[in-house]
């Protein structure tokens, strides 16, 4: 396997360890196969394989320079006890009319888990893979559950730096705190003034600042990133959707071979681009659902074939959603294309310079695999609502907009096909909002008091990942500029 950039020439091409240490291209493009893996496999031999079985052959259809050694120790040591599921992934079947894919039983207790567990380890041998001695900077911008997962995975990871951004006051309660308590000496996590698009693009900026590359590299550090930019953090989550797709199967839900849809709550696009991905695998699914929230640039897009941040930026009860540009998208362009670099080079200049851009006919018409929905505040917690009254589960706000996406397409084209509704976050994440849909009535205090309201309403056990937030310490919360990062990026390399 080979990656190159959906920005750059097709004959300068990298190791899948290249990649995964690289993470983001220095001309500001995203890596992809340079022939995508035609995999010969049978779907109903994927029934009987472990979560950790099935994310093996994945990862060796695509990172096949990984010895069968490392990628076993690799998934090994991602998938175990810090999981509170043995099956890693449940799906619970047919909760108010859908199935839901249950994402959050690793440690932070969202779906990123499933990628940043299994990322430290590929980074790690990918290191040894390449020879390389500099220490490995994760320089990582999060809407809330990225910067979470990738401290946990890369906590005390030898040989390597995290530095998290966050926006200030755009995370929830829980998600904050989950950042300030994680432990690691080589830890850090930093509030930007702004939103999260605007520390997105600074860090993107950082990673495209050959200079200031040059400077870090001369004191033997290079950047890399634990964003679903990261090749080795999306290839991951294909894993899950083939992993559901063999438990319906074995359950009797579905006939091999039977179509089904897949409703994915997005913000960056990665999440559904690795269901795209398990498509063009061959793994058949119908349509990718594509939920977002009021920041709803994805939904036009998909109906018009228009991409335009220009609108207002809204913050949410769906805070991890709460994105107008969706990094993975290029991927997606890149391949619609026809892998021409030269059109996703001409469309990402028109997003800088003025914001927007319009695919071609040709273009708009490859993207019948996917629809796009969306969901306000109101229909939000409308839908967590109907959910548990309808089946007494409860699901958190980002869940909930693909809920009520899936909903809202259901009720008005009456499609029949099984779906499977990606949960991503657990409801005790976000109390607040769970807790007021249900019950009509605002918590007593946000935060940890809140999860205990909605643990007495919910009844059931309290994750581990909640649990520890009790007695863990938080550190102080740090507010900087975005114009501040590279001179915080400096001082941290020299503590390093």
């Amino acid at each position: 396997m080979e990656y190159r950039s959906t920005r750059g020439n097709k004959k300068q091409t990298l190791t899948s360890a290249e990649a995964v240490l690289q993470g983001l291209a220095p001309d500001g493009g995203l890596y992809v196969p340079v022939k995508f893996p035609q995999p010969k496999f049978k779907l109903e031999e994927l029934t009987g394989l472990s979560y950790q079985q099935v994310a093996k052959l994945i990862l060796q259809w695509f990172f096949d320079d990984f010895s069968d050694e490392q990628i076993t120790a690799s998934v090994t040591a991602a998938y175990g006890d810090q999981f509170d599921q043995s099956e890693i992934v449940p799906v619970t079947e047919n909760k108010a009319g859908n199935d839901y894919m249950e994402l959050f039983h690793g440690p932070t207790l969202a779906f990123k888990d499933l990628a940043l567990q299994l990322l430290p380890q590929l980074m790690t041998k990918a290191v040894k893979i390449q020879q390389v001695d500099n220490q490995i900077m994760i320089l990582t911008a999060t809407s809330g559950d990225t910067g979470t997962a990738s401290m946990r995975g890369f906590s005390d990871v030898a040989g390597t730096q995290v530095i998290v951004f966050y926006p200030e006051g755009g995370v929830s309660p829980v998600q904050l705190k989950q950042m300030l308590s994680q432990q690691g000496s080589n830890l850090q996590v930093i509030a930007v003034k702004g939103n999260f698009d605007q520390a997105q693009s600074m860090v993107k900026e950082i990673f495209n600042d050959q200079s200031f590359n040059q400077q870090l590299h001369e004191q033997g550090t290079q950047f890399s990133s634990a964003n679903s930019m990261n090749i080795g953090r999306l290839i991951p989550q294909v894993a899950y959707y083939f992993y559901t797709y063999a438990q319906m199967v074995k359950r009797d839900e579905i006939e091999s071979g039977t179509s089904i849809n897949f409703a994915v709550p997005t913000g960056n696009f990665g999440d559904i681009l690795a269901g795209y991905y398990a498509k063009k695998l061959g793994l058949p699914i119908n349509k990718l659902i594509c939920a977002s929230n009021q920041n709803n640039v994805l939904t036009d897009f998909f109906k018009t074939g228009i991409y335009d941040r220009n609108r207002p930026f809204y913050l949410t009860n769906s805070p991890s959603m709460d994105i107008l540009v969706s990094s993975n998208l290029e991927r997606l362009l890149f391949m619609i294309a026809d892998e021409d670099e030269h059109i996703v080079i001409d469309l990402m200049d028109q997003l800088k310079q003025n914001g927007k851009y319009q695919i071609s006919t040709t273009m708009k018409a490859k993207l019948t695999d996917f629809i796009g929905g969306s969901a306000d505040e109101i229909q939000i917690k409308k839908e967590i609502k109907r959910v548990f009254d309808e089946a007494k589960y409860a699901i958190d706000p980002h869940t909930a907009v693909a809920s009520s996406v899936v909903h809202q397409y259901q009720q008005k084209t009456d499609d029949q096909t099984p779906t499977v509704i990606v949960s991503t976050a657990s409801p005790y994440k976000f109390p607040e909002t769970v807790f007021e849909a249900i019950t009509g009535n605002q918590v007593k205090q946000p935060g940890l008091p809140a999860v205990k309201q909605l643990n007495e309403l919910l009844q059931d056990e309290l994750p581990v990942g909640i649990k520890e937030l009790f007695t863990t310490k938080s550190r102080q919360e740090v507010v900087i500029e975005t114009k501040g990062m590279r001179g915080l990026i400096k001082s941290v390399n020299k503590r390093g």
